[in-house]
């Protein structure tokens, strides 16, 4: 069956109809390799749909992505003060996904996004024990506050799961630190910070359990490999 290029690339979840109008204008979308136009139709299930040359991925096929998420996007899949989302960076990936876990608005670096809520739900779990490696510049004497950061800590009334942390290096009033956390309670790195009167400059997740940001661009995403996938599968049992 035959329907409108915005209608079947909206069902898809990839974008409303009208920013998937804006992407036919733009040139952006394809049917059978040849550049679409506004008001053309096609049918999904015999035409080959690309967007910047990714296929249309079928509405019901899992996806998993792993996105370098920038400062100033809020995790989550809308907003009600009209912030910026880390949907509006990954549309392009063909099908709506939902991110597992959160990083706030003022932090970077590795955040998976799925459609496959079953493994999110597992991935989520706090038994799960996915380690989480984290870059943080702070401010102040981090050589004094190491053993309290590694040391048994409470936040919010909550007695947090043993973390590790070092420092990587000092720049002037800086100190680089490396956290790896078995758990993600909300904030948590900022406030074992704020605890010891470090002041955070920055934060960054470069990890996620067998999964690393590498040399992934500020902002941009990738699929998940096989052998990645596999091993959160292995990470999560």
């Amino acid at each position: 069956m035959t329907e409108r290029l915005q209608k079947i690339i909206s069902a898809h979840g990839v974008a409303s109809r009208r920013a998937a109008e804006k992407m036919i204008e733009d040139g952006r979308v394809a049917v059978n390799g040849i550049t679409a136009i506004l008001g053309q139709s096609a049918d999904v299930d015999t035409d080959v749909i690309t967007i910047d040359g990714v296929p249309l991925r079928k509405a019901d096929e899992h996806v998993y992505i792993v996105l370098n998420k920038p400062k100033g996007y809020v995790t989550t899949a809308s907003d009600e003060k009209g912030r910026k989302t880390v949907l509006e960076l990954v549309e392009d990936c063909g099908v709506r996904v939902y991110p597992v876990g959160r990083l706030d608005i003022g932090s970077e670096g590795l955040l998976i996004l799925t459609n496959d809520g079953d493994f999110a739900n597992h991935l989520s779990h706090p038994s799960g024990g996915k380690s989480k490696k984290y870059r943080v510049a702070v401010k102040g004497d981090a050589e004094s506050a190491l053993s309290v950061l590694n040391g048994p800590m409470e936040i919010d009334g909550y007695k947090i799961r043993p973390v590790k942390v070092k420092i990587l290096g000092r720049r002037d009033d800086q100190y680089l630190l490396e956290f790896i956390l078995t758990e993600g309670r909300n904030r948590q790195i900022r406030k074992m910070c704020a605890a010891c009167e470090l002041t955070v400059v920055r934060l960054v997740r470069v990890e996620y359990g067998c999964v690393r940001l590498g040399n992934l661009k500020l902002g941009k995403w990738r699929y998940i490999t096989k052998e990645e996938l596999e091993g959160l599968y292995a990470s999560k049992r």
